[in-house]
């Protein structure tokens, strides 16, 4: 699957030598102008690295940082800011919003191709928390006082391919428990449903578990995805 980056700079000559940069590295970038225009690109897409300039509207790009750590399935993507002067508070205000990387302007090619291959790490350790692998759970499902109990087809960070008995129209909103094994307290957090297939599968997206939820559930993946 090709790697994304979303790129938020709303200077197009260096949204342009950003692009060349990650595609250089086999990244395909989203470029957006405007940061407000952002999370409604985050709230339903997964990207491997986000970059946030900061350098015009300081305040716009640490808000944006901290809503990206605050919630959702990108929470935990590496995040690039890109400050416009070197300094002390501006290290510390990245930083304390939630940033993994920092570079300031005026931006050259061969430094930002440095950062970007340090920031490959960070990208593979994400990407593999959200690889689905065949793992076959049990599940419980309950929506609207109804509730359906099946296992997992396979299963990632961020979804679950389902088959129960029982089926939710797509775009439900369900509350998901996950038994993961004997002796071992079960996932339970929200979810919606974003597919059916057929009359016994759907497939669900875990976009509202509890950062807690989410740190149990990828101790259990991360096993089966490292094989």
């Amino acid at each position: 699957m090709q790697k994304r980056a979303l790129v938020v700079d709303g200077e197009p000559g260096m949204c342009k030598l950003i692009q060349e940069v990650l595609l250089s590295a086999g990244i395909e970038a989203v470029t957006l102008a405007k940061t407000a225009e952002a999370p409604g690109h985050l709230q339903g897409q997964k990207f491997d690295v986000v970059l946030v300039d900061m350098s015009t509207g300081p305040s716009e790009g640490l808000e944006l940082t901290r809503k990206i750590r605050g919630a959702g399935f990108n929470r935990m993507t590496p995040i690039i800011v890109i400050g416009g002067s070197h300094g002390q508070d501006t290290l510390s205000r990245g930083f304390d919003a939630g940033a993994s990387f920092l570079i300031y302007k005026p931006i050259d090619r061969v430094r930002l191709t440095r950062l970007i291959r340090v920031t490959q790490g960070a990208i593979e350790h994400e990407r593999r928390r959200f690889r689905r692998v065949p793992l076959r759970a049990k599940v419980r499902l309950k929506h609207a006082g109804a509730e359906s109990e099946g296992e997992t087809i396979d299963l990632s960070l961020n979804g679950t391919l389902v088959r129960a008995a029982r089926v939710f129209p797509a775009g439900s909103s369900v509350e998901v428990t996950l038994f993961l094994g004997l002796n071992v307290k079960p996932v339970v957090g929200l979810g919606s449903v974003m597919r059916v297939i057929g009359f016994d599968q759907m497939g669900i997206e875990l976009d509202r578990l509890s950062l807690a939820e989410s740190q149990r559930l990828q101790e259990y993946l991360l096993p089966h995805v490292a094989k």
